[in-house]
């Protein structure tokens, strides 16, 4: 029977680090983006640091662990050099204001907060004391991992928009979670387990909202494009029906059109209904005209 669990903790730990690898390496079309832009845009520094620290602790926690821990140590060891890339990228191509808030968290967090950790654990625990500690603290730090790309929803949400929360990385956030969840459950390790359900329910959540926007808001651009149109075409149409007021000269007088064999009478009524319906332009017309003769 602890064969067989064993068999399985491999399994998922193999596919686990598969996956986080395709995880870590989902946010590449984004700083490709913004390499050949040179701008950071509207994309927050914050899922790289918390990615990054998140890799520190649990490499941390899992050389506490006799042998068990080895497939979490290879992957997050990727994990932190591929993520120090993204958050150096990020710096380099970053407003002022942006950079110096991303070293300010990263100083913080990276350097200072893991620091301290370590000097507690190392200091103030011992044994399976210390691997209870740290557990407790990778639980809560991946959990904010899985919900820092959460930051991005108010903005998607105000503007209707995707183009800041990747897909692609939601997706594979998900899939990552669920299978370092059955993994936890194979080496009966609560730690593992445990953040790896709201991850993928977070995850799950981060697809629905993106669908929502991506595929609801076409026909919402076309009706205001459609509109937009129409109210154009009223104005061309109004532009058209003013009348300004000027000199008339004689050479932009047309003659009337010759009628041929149009008989007496009809001719009679036509001029008595021309005489009783005044168009509002000729009137005009005629009032400039009198006042050019004045």
């Amino acid at each position: 029977m602890a064969l067989t669990h064993n068999v399985w903790a491999f399994v998922f730990g193999i596919m686990g680090n598969i996956i986080s690898f395709v995880v870590f390496l989902a946010p590449v079309p984004t700083f490709v983006r913004i390499c050949k832009k040179k701008s950071t845009e509207g994309f927050q520094s914050l899922p790289y640091v918390s990615a990054l620290f998140s890799a520190m602790l649990w490499i941390y926690y899992a050389m506490q662990k006799d042998g068990s821990g080895f497939l979490l140590i290879t992957i997050n060891a990727v994990g932190c050099v591929i993520e120090t890339i993204y958050i150096v990228l990020f710096v380099t191509y970053a407003n002022k204001k942006t950079r110096i808030s991303t070293l300010k968290v990263l100083g913080l967090l990276n350097f200072l907060g893991f620091a301290a950790i370590v000097l507690v654990c190392e200091l103030l625990t011992k044994g399976s004391t210390r691997e209870k500690v740290l557990g407790g603290i990778c639980v809560g730090f991946s959990v904010s991992v899985f919900a820092a790309p959460l930051s991005i929803m108010r903005v998607v949400v105000r503007t209707r928009s995707v183009e800041f929360m990747p897909f692609s990385l939601s997706l594979f956030l998900t899939i990552s979670a669920v299978t370092w969840l059955f993994y936890g459950l194979a080496i009966k390790d609560f730690y593992v387990a445990l953040p790896n359900v709201l991850g993928a329910f977070l995850g799950a959540v981060q697809m629905i909202l993106y669908i929502i926007f991506k595929y609801y808001k076409t026909p919402v651009a076309q009706k205001t494009d459609k509109s937009k149109a129409v109210s154009d075409h009223s104005i061309d149409i109004a532009k058209l029906t003013t009348v300004i007021p000027g000199p008339i000269s004689d050479s932009a007088v047309h003659q009337p059109p010759v009628m041929h064999n149009v008989p007496e009478t009809q001719i009679q009524v036509t001029e008595v209904k021309s005489q009783n319906i005044t168009d509002p332009k000729d009137q005009i017309n005629k009032d400039v005209e009198n006042q050019s003769q004045v």
